[in-house]
């Protein structure tokens, strides 16, 4: 296990032990331990969510939760993009499996997928409630470059603010 800052402050991203096997592979996808040895902050996670998605292209908007977020996909693949809310710095991964993101509370993250029978994770350390930022995952001050598919998501993301709108709604 290897973990990584980025260029947002409290990010990081974590590279996993895959190990293949004669049916497939193996991965110890959450060790608290081995992550706060790594340099992970104490992480007591009070619940794991897991969302399938049948085709490539499902994509989420950008959401700030009042929780820390552990995000790892167990197959398929995941575009990230992170939103530094204050700043509205962006930066983006290309997740599958053997990746992991530590998303602190208050930055923005949102993903699409981009293949298809995409299993994501989400381990929080709070349980979840509806209280959130959105922000418009279109947003033109945050350029965004979602992958090239045909992209699916709600209207209610697609109507979120933009960033300076949130931004005024907070002063």
């Amino acid at each position: 296990m290897k973990v990584h800052e980025t260029s947002i402050e409290g990010l990081l991203r974590i590279e996993l032990d895959l190990q293949p096997n004669a049916d497939g592979w193996f991965e110890e996808s959450f060790h608290r331990d081995k992550l706060a040895a790594a340099g992970i902050p104490p992480y007591d996670v009070v619940q794991h969510n897991v969302t399938y998605f049948e085709r490539a292209g499902v994509l989420r908007g950008i959401h700030a939760e009042p929780w820390d977020k552990y995000l790892s996909p167990s197959a398929g693949g995941v575009f990230v993009a992170i939103v530094e809310l204050h700043t509205g710095q962006v930066e983006t991964f290309e997740l599958g499996p053997g990746d992991a993101l530590y998303v602190p509370r208050g930055l923005g993250n949102s993903f699409c997928t981009t293949a298809p029978h995409t299993v994501y994770n989400f381990l929080v350390n709070e349980s979840w409630s509806p209280e959130r930022i959105a922000v418009n995952p279109f947003d033109p001050e945050l350029a965004i470059q979602w992958p090239s598919l045909e992209l699916s998501y709600t209207e209610r993301d697609a109507a979120s603010p933009s960033l300076a709108e949130v931004r005024t709604r907070q002063a």
